[in-house]
């Protein structure tokens, strides 16, 4: 008996193994005009920006296609009317309330998706002060869209050490760590994995943050140097 799934994607009949996501088998169909968000290659996908939602015939949501599956007969369309008009309050929603400025993916799909950046003028926006508590990297959640990528990869995805998690609810629901705590006082070993998957900017490179900043190299060089390198006592030739 074959494991396999035979299902149309935009009119182009497809057939891959049962238990594929359906943007896996649009990508393997050659269909890669499914944007994401939240979605990572490497990391666990929850569903949660619902920028990738499809639609299926049959069914009375659209259907986010990052944790969808493939089923025998299914037709799919990937940019319906109501599809890109999801998407594009998806955007909306995002840009009243999140600083994109370091997000250019998102700018592109803000431009191509003819998102309205005024659409919301009476939205609140997330603001919070950037936390600047370690050598390697600083956080800045007024830039944080949620997408749960660095709390993935900081756990079982990759670095099993656990030290950041959601906190707060609804509106208030940020990126922490537990109890508040500052960075160096985690289980953090500085790994660099969250900032690499982060989309927005919200975690960058202190080196990075700096620079933006206006300081100068050797500035930056003394500001990240780590206490034990600083420290490190000269040895003298002979001893």
């Amino acid at each position: 008996m074959s494991d396999d799934v035979t299902l149309t994607i935009d009119d182009i009949q497809v057939t891959v193994p049962a238990g594929t996501t359906l943007l896996k088998a649009a990508e393997q169909a050659g269909i890669d005009n499914i944007p994401t968000i939240c979605y990572h290659d490497y990391c666990t996908s929850n569903g949660l920006c619902r920028m990738c939602v499809v639609e299926v015939e049959g069914s009375r949501t659209l259907v986010p296609s990052c944790v969808g599956k493939v089923s025998a007969g299914m037709k799919v369309h990937t940019r319906t009317p109501r599809v890109e008009r999801s998407r594009r309050t998806i955007l909306e929603m995002l840009n009243s309330a999140v600083d994109l400025s370091d997000a250019p993916e998102i700018q592109e799909f803000m431009t191509e998706y003819a998102a309205d950046r005024e659409r919301l003028p009476g939205a609140r926006p997330r603001e919070h002060p950037v936390l600047d508590d370690n050598p390697m990297y600083v956080r800045d959640y007024s830039k944080c869209i949620l997408c749960w990528r660095c709390v993935q990869v900081c756990a079982e995805d990759a670095q099993y050490t656990y030290a950041i998690n959601f906190s707060g609810r609804g509106f208030q629901t940020q990126i922490d760590t537990f109890f508040q705590k500052p960075m160096l006082e985690t289980t953090c070993v500085f790994c660099g994995q969250c900032v690499a998957v982060c989309p927005t900017g919200a975690l960058k490179p202190k080196r990075q943050w700096l620079l933006e900043q206006g300081a100068s190299i050797d500035e930056v060089m003394d500001m990240t140097r780590s206490e034990r390198r600083r420290k490190k006592p000269r040895i003298e030739a002979g001893e």
